[in-house]
């Protein structure tokens, strides 16, 4: 039970709010006049629910002041709060149209007294600021409770529609159900989102920081999608479905250097266009992509199929793979000279770059990619050289993994979990 406290020095003055049905109707013509959004309402709408809310605030009012139990009024507060945003109606339009009421209530009791009253006026205005932040409070928890359900029963469509798609199975009744959209063809957006450093924190909370992480990523995705990207992520990365008609290549660009902002780490994303129908067949090979960038330690940022064709190709089985895979057993005797080589190439040739990264000079990485050609028999510093090394890294890396594997690939296995 919600009851005033009892005044301290006076009697708060509450008489010419009694009157709530009469001076409901006047503030509510007032609202229609001069709030933003309340004018736009429906004849009905200002009659009814909006009169009604009104005259249950100066209800409340006039109960605080006097000390009776409000506990309904709050109630039928909070419902109509829950209506309001449902309905879509700016949780600042009901505010301002709260503090414009009180106001009004407050100078009619401001005329009703003389000088000898002050010391009941200014118990009153406390009260009235009392007041005044239960209503503020009341909507605004019944705001954000609507706005919390809203986001979650949203959530849960876009999760059963994007698992539905990528699995190949019928969408179009979930996705109608939900109020999505289903497009006739999408980016396939293959994620990897590395720990923030507060994860690795002893003094923070690691899953707080990588949860934190994980909420402004799918902010920044809401936002930049205009609220039509499917995703299912984790703070690791995961899938994302944008619909083809939602961005273009440069959009897609700046929307993983928007997210590598917002997570406030760099974001790798790889990315396949496929229509509808095919969405299980892409997404497998957006994921495929990623693993190879990642294979090949290539820099954070956006890499599109059709820049990794002809590394993609060499990931598959076969005699190609193999020839090339052993191109580089000349430096298993020499790690430095193996890592130099993929960091050089994972930094777009870069030699400072890669200096920088291994902590030598650049001479130095000069010398050892002299070597890698005197012991492969392919000069980095050759086109075509260099085209045999890069796809030697490739093909090495797969051949190995191929070797120590027992099992499905960790990939499927997560699939078929997930299922």
């Amino acid at each position: 039970m919600i009851k005033a406290t009892q005044p301290l020095t006076a009697a708060p003055i509450s008489g010419p709010l009694r009157d709530a049905r009469t001076l409901s109707n006047t503030l509510v013509a007032h609202f229609a006049d001069n709030v933003a959004r309340c004018g736009t309402l429906p004849g009905d709408a200002l009659r009814g629910e909006v009169t009604t809310v009104t005259r249950t605030c100066l209800e409340l009012a006039a109960g605080v002041l006097e000390g009776r139990d409000v506990s309904a009024k709050i109630e039928r507060l909070q419902r109509a709060g829950a209506d309001w945003a449902r309905e879509g109606i700016p949780i600042g339009t009901i505010h301002r149209a709260v503090h414009d009421g009180f106001a009004l209530g407050f100078d009619l009791i401001v005329d009703d007294t003389g000088p000898e009253d002050y010391a009941r006026l200014a118990v009153t205005a406390r009260r009235l600021f009392e007041v005044l932040a239960m209503v503020d409070s009341t909507f605004a928890v019944a705001y954000v409770r609507e706005h919390r359900a809203v986001v979650a029963e949203h959530h849960t469509a876009v999760h059963t529609v994007a698992s539905a798609l990528l699995a190949g199975h019928p969408a179009s009744t979930m996705a109608r159900a939900g109020g999505i959209e289903i497009d006739e063809s999408y980016h396939i957006l293959a994620l990897s989102i590395p720990r923030h450093p507060g994860e690795s924190d002893a003094r923070v909370d690691g899953e707080v920081v990588a949860r934190r992480k994980l909420r402004r990523i799918q902010s920044e995705l809401a936002r930049s999608g205009e609220g039509r990207a499917l995703s299912l992520l984790s703070a690791d990365g995961g899938t994302v479905l944008l619909p083809g008609t939602a961005a273009t290549a440069a959009e897609l660009a700046d929307l993983i250097t928007g997210l590598s902002t917002a997570a406030q780490v760099p974001v790798t994303a790889t990315v396949v266009h496929t229509e509808t129908s095919r969405i299980p067949d892409a997404a497998e090979q957006a994921h495929e992509l990623l693993d190879m960038v990642h294979r090949l330690e290539c820099a954070p940022g956006l890499y599109r199929f059709d820049d990794l064709a002809m590394e993609y190709q060499l990931t598959r089985p076969g005699p190609a793979r193999e020839y090339l895979g052993t191109l580089l057993d000349p430096l298993d005797a020499h790690p430095e000279l193996l890592e130099t080589l993929r960091r050089h190439i994972g930094n777009d040739l870069s030699r400072r770059h890669t200096a920088r990264l291994l902590g030598v000079h650049t001479n130095t990485v000069d010398n050892r990619l002299k070597r890698i050609g005197q012991l492969t028999g392919f000069d980095p510093a050759q086109p075509s050289g260099l085209w045999y090394l890069r796809s030697a890294l490739v093909a090495r890396s797969y051949r190995k993994s191929d070797r120590v594997r027992i099992g499905p690939p960790d990939s499927m296995v997560a699939t078929s979990a997930a299922k």
